[in-house]
């Protein structure tokens, strides 16, 4: 007796078995990583450094193209409209659930339009401030910017950088006002905190540190859950009674949303491998971040935790990158 079934199950059980040949089959051509931030930066740095080593183990090319933009938007934007095979792959970071609520119709949702694959590294900032402006603690910092409202200013490398939206964090939960001054990019903030031109501001741990030891910069807290080794004397500021302040940079890779199961799982597997190589951790290092590796769920968590986070701070402060 001849089974009969109807088209909508045939053509159902037809796609379950094409998806499962081409999971099986995977990879037959290049794979390109999208880094949506130019070269030489963090998220570059990890790419750059784990294309060759995933080539190898998958045995096909893996290349690694710059598409910056809008803060990171238009390089996201295009992984997740991209077709969900597992040849496009995002190199993101927490400043992707930044900037997309910083922008007005921004056409992707970070926490729906991306599969998890796995985190990469962490990148630790420390709150510093001029030794001119007499702040040597936190306390000193809060006490200052309640006693004259306005009066101390904070400097960032640009509006929605993961070192202006950790300040709007601690303005948030200490209940501070105090001015932003937005830089285009990193040398001359930094360089106007070193001068006195802006009094206090968040720094990457291993750039900080340096600055704290040549007597500089004081170092105030890390926004980390806890100390870090480059400075093990700073304190955290949940050390310091100030809770729920934890504004680590962290890098992920992502890929478009209903790729396959067993090929987001092989990456995962081949990436975590890769980024537990000693000369790759060592690689990092140098760069200023802490390689680390999490599973697909973990990395889930993380990002639906610090999405709607981020999106309070952004709705509270009135930010705007436009």
């Amino acid at each position: 007796m001849k089974t009969i079934f109807p088209k909508t199950i045939l053509t159902g059980l037809l796609a379950i078995v094409a998806f499962s040949a081409s999971a099986q089959t995977w990879p037959t051509q290049t794979i390109k990583i999208i880094v949506p931030f130019t070269a030489g930066t963090g998220m570059d740095t990890i790419a750059r450094a784990v294309a060759p080593k995933l080539s190898d183990k998958l045995g096909q090319p893996v290349i690694v193209q710059n598409m910056a933009g809008a803060s990171g938007n238009i390089g996201a934007d295009i992984v997740a409209k991209a077709n969900p095979d597992g040849y496009t792959v995002l190199m993101g970071a927490n400043t992707m659930l930044m900037a997309s609520q910083l922008y007005k119709n921004v056409p992707f949702n970070p926490t729906k339009d991306f599969s998890s694959v796995s985190l990469a590294a962490w990148g630790t900032l420390m709150l510093v401030s001029n030794p001119k402006t007499g702040i040597k603690t936190v306390n000193d910092l809060v006490a200052q910017a309640k006693a004259k409202p306005g009066n101390i200013n904070f400097g960032s490398p640009g509006i929605g950088t993961p070192h202006h939206m950790a300040m709007e964090l601690f303005k948030v939960k200490t209940n501070l006002f105090m001015l932003h001054v937005p830089y285009r990019g990193t040398a001359g903030y930094t360089q106007d905190i070193l001068s006195g031109e802006i009094m206090v501001g968040f720094l990457p741990v291993h750039i900080a540190q340096g600055f704290v030891n040549a007597g500089k910069l004081n170092a105030l807290a890390v926004g980390s859950p806890k100390r870090h080794p480059v400075a093990p004397n700073v304190a955290t500021f949940g050390e310091l009674g100030i809770k729920d302040i934890e504004v680590d940079l962290w890098y992920a890779f992502f890929a478009p949303s209903k790729t396959s199961a067993p090929v987001v799982n092989r990456l995962n597997a081949e990436i975590s491998g890769i980024l537990k190589l000693p000369e790759i951790t060592d690689l990092l290092k140098r760069a200023g971040m802490d390689a680390s590796s999490s599973t697909t769920d973990e990395l889930t968590q993380l990002v639906n935790k610090d999405y709607p986070r981020w999106g309070e701070v952004i709705r509270r402060n009135g930010i705007t990158a436009e």
